[in-house]
């Protein structure tokens, strides 16, 4: 069993920030999978859909305490970090392009740190979405945690399309 976690914050407020885009990959697996609906669970902190191979969570707690949700689905179901895929956004890869690797973990994103907290242990899959497109990055820049809870714009929402499709495509190639 595959457990997929797709980060972001809940409400309209956050729909369409660059740091949800786990939760628009989760849903796009969910469709892929047919899974019908997803559904809150308190227990679990998050809104599951299941399919034969896998459970998708989208945490109902701010990205911050994501952690809760993961450790709480994953010790349920006895699910290994191993085969816990966790998709977020992160600013160390360019817009448009994604990386799925084991152990590895953008610089700084306080959901996996969330989750690695609760977890102990940071051995699970990190799928990173790049979402940075800044013109100009440092302390000159708009700064990361600003930028990350922007909406993207039209143009960029054309570009995450091709990259939400491979990103969607690849992980259920994984979880069969």
């Amino acid at each position: 069993m595959k457990l997929i976690v797709g980060l972001g914050n809940p409400g309209d407020k956050y729909k369409n920030n660059r740091h949800n885009i786990g939760f628009v990959v989760a849903e796009r697996i969910g469709e892929r999978l047919k899974i019908d609906g997803w559904s809150v669970n308190k227990k679990f902190f998050g809104e599951v859909g299941e399919s034969d191979k896998s459970i998708l969570i989208k945490p109902t707690t701010f990205m911050n305490e994501s952690g809760k949700a993961v450790l709480a689905i994953s010790r349920f179901y006895k699910i290994k970090s191993e085969d816990i895929y966790i998709i977020h956004d992160d600013l160390d890869i360019p817009l448009g392009s994604y990386k799925i690797q084991h152990g590895k973990a953008p610089k700084v994103h306080n959901g996996l740190l969330s989750v690695e907290q609760s977890l102990g242990t940071n051995k699970y899959w990190n799928v990173r979405v790049g979402v940075e497109n800044r013109q100009v990055k440092g302390n000159k820049g708009v700064p990361g945690m600003v930028y990350s809870l922007q909406d993207f714009t039209q143009e960029e929402r054309q570009i995450m399309e091709s990259v939400i499709d491979s990103v969607v495509t690849e992980l259920v190639r994984i979880i069969g």
